[in-house]
């Protein structure tokens, strides 16, 4: 087993954070990396040394290769963490780093290059037995509208290399399918550097269900249960859960055994998602994730480990840990910087003030704190907000509390909204799928109720008092919560 000292963590943000903390318990000294914008973020800070790597530009920083191994190789960093995002999944920084003999916290760059090319990873699923949505790796026109006329409308256009949704497009009739062909190989080629496309037939209500596999040297694979990420906004999770809802043992089960012989198949080593859409009493194979998950934290509740002590003990050569039986329920709900009401607009801003929740159960991964900005530069996720109960009913009832309870000012953010869906009968009743948000979200607005409650928390945190015009909203004889504050003016402008 190879002794690692220290560890250079190739991200910014809350996962830096997260990753830094469970180095320390692992023994490892760490190297924070930070571009000119992140120079005063929590990350840096945290870890025991840290190093500047460029500007605001995640293409002139966080995403220069050559910057990062710099770091290192000057740090004397023996390991690279690289988070998720990013550099993450590039093979070409895996092997950056086996060629200055540091060690990567990942699969190997093979493995990697292999599974991050959909069309590749659908054909090692084939061969291994697992099932795939039918579809065809070759999107020239012809036989796409070959294909469509015998699987029929719609049908689903996505990107040979990448995610996230760009280069994906869903084509309900004949009509449309040449201008989306064209349209999705353009934006993969913008977006990944590589315009190639396939073709699957496209799942009406589909549920997405994900399984967390550890893998070793010694040939040790493990599954860490599932998790639901049905509830998705533009192809992108906000919130997930473990276990599934609704889901069957048997059906569990069967789902594990083939995230498990992919994973065998595939030679994989450390953490990473086998993800896969569910719908009625069939499944098939999506992607492979190979990187540590955003919503991790779920299966660590439940299961009772920490993931990346585990791919720290992995990338050291020992053998993945036995998993403990699960227990309970987790539901994680993802905290953005962005405008509900407005089509998600992003938002920037500095926290002027901040309140976390706290009680059983109930953590909140996050690299925010007052006076902490947002910046225009990176992903806009301010924080993760999980909670464990013994069942899904009390994890959902303490995800929604908690949900009250969390108050974020100065950054437009997502929080009461995911209140909303968590507190809804729909998602109460797990009326899970990829639509969920279309089906009972999409028309969502914030009520006056919840200004106000925002700016009540603004002028106590400032010691003033109402502003004006709020406390008419009352109504006559009711006692209102601006009766005993002192005048107030918010950002200099009197409401």
């Amino acid at each position: 087993m190879a002794q690692l000292t220290k560890l250079l963590v190739a991200n910014r943000g809350e996962i830096a954070l997260r990753i830094i903390r469970s180095a320390r318990l692992f023994g490892l000294k760490t190297v924070a990396v930070y571009s000119a914008a992140d120079a005063k973020s929590a990350h840096v800070g945290a870890a025991d040394e840290a190093t500047a790597i460029g500007p605001a530009e995640a293409a002139k920083s966080y995403l220069d290769i050559a910057a990062i191994i710099a770091a290192a190789k000057k740090s004397r960093a023996d390991a690279i963490h690289p988070g998720y995002g990013f550099l993450s999944e590039r093979p070409e920084f895996a092997q950056a780093a086996a060629d200055a003999q540091i060690v990567f916290v990942g699969p190997r760059p093979e493995v990697m290059a292999a599974l991050g090319d959909k069309v590749a990873a659908r054909r090692i699923a084939v061969a291994a037995g697992v099932p795939v949505v039918p579809g065809i790796e070759i999107a020239e026109i012809p036989a796409a509208r070959e294909f469509a006329a015998v699987a029929g409308y719609p049908i689903l256009i996505k990107a040979a290399a990448g995610g996230g949704g760009r280069g994906m497009r869903v084509v309900a009739e004949a009509a449309q399918l040449e201008s989306a062909l064209e349209a999705a190989a353009r934006e993969a080629a913008a977006a990944f550097g590589d315009g190639r496309i396939f073709v699957e037939k496209y799942l009406a209500h589909p549920r997405h269900i994900e399984i967390q596999i550890l893998g070793d040297e010694h040939g040790n694979i493990v599954a860490l249960g599932e998790r639901d990420c049905s509830i998705q906004r533009r192809h992108q999770k906000i919130i997930e859960e473990s276990p599934a809802p609704g889901l069957s043992s048997a059906m569990r089960a069967t789902i594990i055994e083939a995230a498990l012989k992919l994973a065998s198949a595939a030679h994989y080593t450390n953490a990473g998602t086998v993800e896969f859409l569910v719908e009625d009493d069939n499944f098939y194979f999506l992607e492979v994730n190979a990187r540590l998950q955003v919503e991790h934290p779920v299966t660590e509740m439940r299961f009772g480990c920490d993931l990346v002590c585990e791919q720290l003990r992995i990338a050291s050569g020992g053998k993945v840990s036995e998993p403990a039986a699960p227990s309970g329920a987790a539901i994680e709900c993802r905290i953005n910087a962005e405008d509900p009401e407005h089509d998600f607009r992003p938002a920037t801003g500095t926290v002027l003030h901040l309140n976390v929740p706290g009680g059983p159960g109930v953590r909140f991964d996050s690299h925010m704190t007052r006076g902490a900005e947002v910046t225009p530069w990176y992903d806009g996720l301010l924080g993760k907000l999980v909670c464990y109960g013994a069942n899904r009913e009390e994890a959902r009832g303490r995800l929604v509390n908690a949900l009250s309870e969390f108050a974020l000012l100065g950054v437009t953010n997502n929080a009461a909204y995911l209140r909303d869906i968590i507190a809804s009968e729909q998602f109460r009743d797990a009326k899970l799928s990829t639509h969920f948000i279309d089906e009972f979200f999409s028309q969502w607005k914030i009520s006056a109720a919840e200004i106000d409650a925002a700016i009540v928390a603004a002028a106590i945190t400032a010691g003033d008092r109402q502003p004006e015009g709020v406390a008419s909203r009352a109504g006559a004889g009711r006692r209102s919560p601006w009766d005993g504050l002192n005048n107030f003016e918010l950002w200099g402008s009197r409401r």
